[in-house]
């Protein structure tokens, strides 16, 4: 854990950087609710010098590509780049990515100015197995996730001065992503496997993941949850122990479970078996199907995975397949193209993150060229931060 006299000097305890202090979600929308319909952005163009299809007054960049050197550092970016989040600096950010290889694994991260250029890039976590999607903490740590049945949460510091340790409290198994929900302090966890559990984890100390307790969600025929408390969070698999996601039995099992995000007091997240987007309004504890593609008339979104939010809730869903698209479900509930890969159909997008001020989406294409691309776009992204400059501007006029 990184110390909390570090954390306290960064000033990072808080929700800030997570949790928008409002959101459009105010309400769940009836069940498989969205479908595909005229987007925010308008119709995809031709595909850029990056073979990308993007909406006017958008821009595609390249930022790193794997097994080679990123412009402008020493450092070689991984394979596989697989899920990601944004960290606000004093002076830029920094965009971390995980490294799903399976057999090893890790992180690595990625350091702007102010202006967007690359200033250093270095690795956070080495060593590990498959990592695959994680979560970034109101303490602005990032939670990397271990893909496979002995998978433990990682916690990793984005600017590579701490090392990262393993949190077993958090439950040993194949997990996929978290999320924090800053309110009541509870992290969310998905499992990526055929029948997962829906996780959720109260530490007994907020800022501290070392102890606290998990459980699994037990939904009711009317969709309300209830929270039962797994036995063993760190089962010893090889050993004939029960995996995590049956040690309850009536827990309810979902599809593969993928990316997980959290905007206002809503849990947003995707499972792949059956291509949906699930919202779990965490006042009411009840859940509900946000989108299903088979009552999709147009089947906008499949191959569903990484999830992230814009500043104003909007809802980007990252292809694993299907048309290689990042798809944008906004709270009216329709489904569309913001941009679509030409010609790395073998591939999959990952690691959808904005820039702390929501002007610029970083992304992979997690096997393009055959070891992995990263990109940024940059465009009129809805609930971006417009400049300090023209926000004075305004109010002088």
């Amino acid at each position: 854990m990184i110390p909390r006299r570090e954390l306290l000097r960064r000033g990072l305890y808080g929700a800030a950087g997570v949790l928008a202090a409002s959101s459009p979600w105010l309400v769940s929308l009836a069940d498989a609710s969205a479908i595909a319909g005229p987007g925010p952005y308008g119709p995809l163009l031709d595909t850029d010098e990056n073979g990308i299809q993007l909406p006017r007054g958008f821009r595609s960049r390249r930022i790193a590509t794997a097994q080679q050197r990123v412009p402008g550092t020493d450092h070689d970016w991984h394979i596989f780049p697989d899920g990601g989040a944004t960290f606000s600096t004093l002076s830029g950010w920094i965009y971390v990515s995980n490294s799903e290889i399976p057999g090893t694994g890790g992180v690595g991260a990625l350091r702007f100015d102010g202006g967007g250029r690359v200033i250093d890039a270095y690795p956070i976590l080495a060593g590990t197995i498959q990592n695959c999607a994680g979560g970034k903490t109101p303490w602005r740590t990032w939670l990397s996730c271990e893909e496979y049945p002995g998978g433990y949460v990682w916690e990793c510091d984005p600017f590579g001065r701490a090392e990262a340790i393993p949190h077993p409290a958090m439950g040993r198994f194949q997990h996929e992503a978290v999320a924090a929900e800053a309110t009541e302090r509870r992290l969310y966890l998905t499992e990526d496997v055929g029948d997962g559990g829906f996780y959720r984890f109260t530490p007994d100390r907020w800022g501290d993941l070392s102890t606290g307790l998990l459980e699994i969600a037990v939904v009711d025929e009317r969709r309300r949850v209830e929270w039962t408390e797994v036995p063993d969070p760190d089962p010893v698999l090889q050993h004939g122990a029960t995996p995590t996601r049956h040690q309850v039995d009536d827990a309810t099992p979902f599809d593969g479970g993928e990316g997980i995000v959290v905007h206002g007091r809503h849990v947003f997240f995707t499972t792949k078996g059956d291509n949906r987007v699930w919202d779990y309004d965490v006042r009411r504890e009840r859940l509900s199907i946000l989108y299903d593609a088979d009552q999709d008339p147009g089947r906008q979104l499949t191959g569903v995975d990484n999830i992230d939010a814009s500043r104003n809730g909007d809802l980007l869903i990252a292809e694993d397949g299907g048309n290689m698209e990042i798809v944008v479900i906004t709270s009216r509930g329709t489904a569309s193209p913001l941009l679509r890969i030409v010609g790395q159909d073998e591939s999959e997008i990952a690691g959808p993150a904005f820039s702390p001020d929501g002007a610029r989406l970083y992304f992979s294409s997690q096997r393009g060229e055959g070891v992995g691309v990263t990109y940024e776009v940059t465009g009129p992204f809805r609930g971006r931060r417009r400049p300090a400059r023209r926000r004075l501007a305004r109010r002088l006029l």
